[in-house]
């Protein structure tokens, strides 16, 4: 049994870093064409990104729709969880629910949605588009993680700190703020990585008027398939290793995990 379990466990750990393995080779091809093995080895399309200003664009635009639409989701979350941790009142867990349900519909629903939306009021194409879409569709992350770390605030902190003489605010920036920052940024990390990979909603909001990575690498593939793509890969995987190793060092991972299992 011992020997079937690690030749299972083997075989599931092929399956998975297998895919990663080959497209990381591919990256270093020498060749302007996808080959595995790699026929020889170079580092020219990792400085293609860079140097090429489509893709050089597409990267930047991307990043800055991520963070932007990150932070935002943060900044809508927080008073939503806070009001709904501090109160319990109808109307905030009302507000609470709705901030999830985007995230439980299917993302092609979302994106027609806010097609229609920005197409109605004559936005079209512009890149406040994509992050106001992701940033609601994203909601519900931040919504979790914060709702977390305001459930672990210890209330008899709040009594002591109301007790020695300290107001609302400063309750708020003192006791309550530093306790759920970290799953804040656990809610903005998952945000970032999410929106820099997302593809049908940037789709259909912005159409090719703003390439993200995403939309970029679909319309090169129309055109064939380059080593850069692969490269491209790498530096989302890397990206996301380090967004997650960074959420895994300042804020509570393994209860953030488990509550979302």
């Amino acid at each position: 049994m011992k020997l079937l379990r690690n030749a299972y466990l083997a075989i599931f750990a092929i399956y998975l870093i297998g895919p990663i393995f080959v497209i990381t080779a591919v990256s270093f091809n020498a060749k302007k064409f996808l080959a595995f093995p790699p026929r020889g080895f170079s580092f020219r399309w990792y400085a293609e990104i860079f140097v090429d200003s489509g893709w050089f664009n597409s990267l930047i635009s991307s990043l800055l729709i991520a963070l932007t639409s990150a932070t935002l989701a943060v900044l809508i979350a927080l008073p939503i969880a806070y009001a709904v941790w501090k109160s319990g009142l109808r109307y905030a867990k009302a507000l609470f629910s709705l901030g999830v349900a985007p995230f439980i519909l299917p993302p092609v629903i979302m994106a027609l949605a806010f097609l229609l939306l920005f197409s109605s009021i004559g936005m079209n194409g512009l890149m406040i588009n994509v992050i106001i879409a992701h940033a609601m569709f994203l909601l519900a992350l931040p919504l979790v993680t914060i709702s977390l770390g305001l459930e672990s605030v210890d209330r008899a902190l709040l009594e002591a700190a109301q007790t020695m003489g300290a107001d609302g605010k400063t309750v708020f920036r003192t006791v309550i703020l530093p306790i759920a920052a970290p799953f804040a940024f656990a809610g903005f990390a998952f945000c970032f990585v999410l929106s820099l990979n997302e593809y049908i909603i940037a789709l259909m909001t912005v159409g090719f008027t703003v390439e993200t990575l995403p939309i970029k690498i679909f319309n090169a593939l129309r055109y064939g398939y380059t080593p850069v793509i692969a490269s491209i890969a790498v530096v989302f995987l890397l990206i996301n290793v380090f967004v997650f190793s960074l959420i895994a060092r300042f804020s509570n991972l393994s209860r953030i995990l488990g509550a979302m299992d």
